[in-house]
C-alpha cells in the first residue's frame, strides 16, 4: 500500500449509461493519484510554477479488469516505469482497484515537462533530481540514460 496516492467514493457524476465507471473518470483519478504523489514528494505545484515547467503527457492506455459502480470505494496506486535521465521522459502505470483489492484497471501514461514559456520539451532541473529519487518505482522499472 506505498503507492496508494488516491482513495475515493465513485459518484454519481463519474457513472456512465451502462451504469459503470465512465472511462474518462479512470484518467481523472489517474491524474489526481499523479498529482497527489508528486506532491507528497516535494514536487508541489508551487515549485512547478516556479520553474514554469509542467508535466505533458503523449499516450495514455487504459486496460479494463472489472467494472466499478456507483458508491464503490477504489484506490491507486501509482508506479514510475520507466525514466529517461537525459530528456526527464517518464512513464506510469496506475493500478486502479476496488475496496476489496480486485484490480479494476491498469492504467499506462507516457510523458515528459513542458517549459510553460517556450512550450516546448525540456529536461526537469538538476536539483530536482532527488525528488525523482523518492518516486516508487516498479519491479519493472527501465532507466535510460541516452
Amino acid at each position: 500500500m506505498d503507492n496508494v496516492f488516491f482513495k475515493g467514493q465513485v459518484l454519481w457524476a463519474q457513472i456512465d449509461p451502462n451504469r459503470h465507471l465512465r472511462h474518462s473518470a479512470y484518467a481523472d483519478f489517474c491524474a489526481q493519484a499523479r498529482s497527489n504523489m508528486l506532491n507528497g514528494i516535494g514536487l508541489s505545484l508551487n515549485q512547478f510554477a516556479i520553474h514554469q515547467i509542467g508535466p505533458i503527457l503523449f499516450r495514455e492506455e487504459l486496460i479494463y479488469h472489472r467494472e466499478i459502480h456507483l458508491d464503490e470505494e477504489i484506490y491507486v496506486e501509482v508506479e514510475l516505469t520507466k525514466y529517461n535521465v537525459a530528456n526527464s521522459r517518464f512513464s506510469f502505470r496506475h493500478l486502479v482497484f476496488k475496496a476489496d483489492g480486485t484490480k479494476s484497471a491498469t492504467v499506462i501514461v507516457d510523458g515528459a515537462w513542458l517549459d510553460l514559456e517556450k512550450r516546448k520539451l525540456t529536461p526537469i532541473p538538476n536539483e530536482w533530481s532527488h525528488f525523482i529519487a523518492k518516486i516508487p518505482k516498479s519491479k519493472d522499472y527501465e532507466e535510460i540514460s541516452a
